[in-house]
């Protein structure tokens, strides 16, 4: 489980790019660099990370399922995500 810190900080920069994004959109249509350095870091979407949904890990992401690896697994063999099956051949 991540630190409950780590899993605020990107809340926060996600509410940081939502607040920003027209701003961000309008400066990058007039080509006003100096504007944009003017604002703040965590207002850049490339600032975010993915994070797993149940566990808050940011290594192994699986972007289809919004899960790590490590959750991912653990849900797939309890059956509870639809649609995925253990393989075997």
């Amino acid at each position: 489980m991540a630190k409950k810190s780590w899993i605020e900080r990107e809340k926060r920069r996600a509410a940081t790019v939502a607040k920003y994004a027209e701003i961000r959109a309008e400066l990058i249509k007039n080509k006003d660099y100096v504007g944009l350095t003017e604002l703040p870091r965590d207002a850049s979407p490339t600032r975010m990370t993915n994070r797993c949904k149940a566990s808050g890990r940011r290594r192994a992401f699986m972007r289809r399922f919004q899960l790590s690896r490590i959750a991912f697994r653990e849900l797939a063999s309890a059956g509870m995500i639809p649609g995925v099956t253990k393989s075997s051949w």
